[in-house]
């Protein structure tokens, strides 16, 4: 936390963002109102759910969703079978929960590589600047300028098929989002009477940096992470459904629906349960990320 002296020398308002943390009261105030919010408190009502049914799986359901059992393929949703079978007898229910695991991680890992080292390359080049921020941002350009899914395929062609290099891959992509994002608020807040104050008493670039500029940017970059969740996790489908992410018998919600496409019109369910439950996470991470917008908006009026 910065010390009085440059929490005294912010404007009225600027000061409230590099203060000391606020009372217990004050934080509790504050995320009653967030509850409040109705598309944060849906989107985390439906986030929670789907979370806890893809990680505690193993108590939803004993059946391995490797294990195939040729009598039983294409039966259609029932008591035994919730989401039905697929073409090799293999319980869509136990699939579904165990894929969305797999590929709700995969996007975590995604969004947090690519904000974390784009914070870092933002925050670099926006508060040295000069040649050093000139030719970081010029590169960052260089990658925004491909279109991401394509820039993903050819990372993931260069590395070869599986999930981690999936996620490097999409990080890939993160990584110039983030850090123009951080770049170009770094560059307004260093600017400010309290960084200046803060080098006048002397203190290093990572200080500054540390503790005057990064908590200053964290709310942008922890919505930009939380719009993102739901992208990544389509991309981390995408790539599982073109055969570049999860490799089989692993299951993976984009896999899944690989599977299932050549079936549409036999075994509906097969395509519908997997697309459900992906559609039903990216819509609740939007949901969340709109309600983190406009709660950490220091413009809105919430008296």
């Amino acid at each position: 936390m910065p010390d009085l002296a440059s929490t005294a020398a912010l404007p009225a308002g600027q000061g409230d963002a590099v203060a000391a943390a606020p009372p217990a009261w004050s934080r509790r105030r504050a995320t009653l109102r967030a509850l409040r919010h109705r598309s944060l408190s849906t989107g985390l009502l439906i986030c929670t759910l789907l979370t806890l049914a893809a990680f505690f799986a193993p108590l939803l359901t004993s059946i391995d969703p490797t294990m195939q059992d040729p009598m039983a393929t294409f039966t259609p949703p029932s008591l035994i079978y919730p989401m039905g079978t697929d073409a090799f007898g293999r319980d869509l229910f136990a699939r579904v929960l165990f894929g969305a695991r797999t590929t709700m991680l995969a996007s975590l890992a995604v969004v947090v590589l690519g904000a974390f080292f784009g914070t870092v390359i933002g925050l670099v080049a926006g508060y040295f600047g000069g040649a050093i921020g000139f030719v970081i941002m010029r590169l960052n350009d260089l990658l925004l300028a491909f279109p991401g899914i394509l820039l993903a395929l050819t990372v993931t062609a260069i590395l070869g098929p599986g999930l981690v290099n999936g996620v490097i891959a999409i990080s890939v992509i993160l990584v110039p989002v983030f850090a123009r994002l951080v770049e170009g608020a770094t560059v307004e807040i260093r600017n400010l009477p309290f960084v200046e104050a803060a080098l006048c008493g002397g203190a290093s670039p990572f200080r500054i940096i540390s503790r005057h500029i990064l908590p200053n940017v964290m709310s942008g970059v922890i919505v930009l992470t939380t719009t993102w969740l739901g992208i990544a996790a389509l991309w981390i489908t995408a790539l599982g459904f073109i055969g570049l992410g999860v490799q089989p018998p692993t299951p993976e919600l984009g896999a899944i629906l690989n599977d299932g496409q050549n079936y549409i019109t036999l075994a509906w369910w097969i395509t519908v349960f997997p697309g459900l439950f992906l559609s039903l996470f990216v819509v609740s991470v939007n949901l969340i990320g709109d309600g983190l917008r406009d709660e950490l908006d220091p413009t809105l009026d919430r008296s």
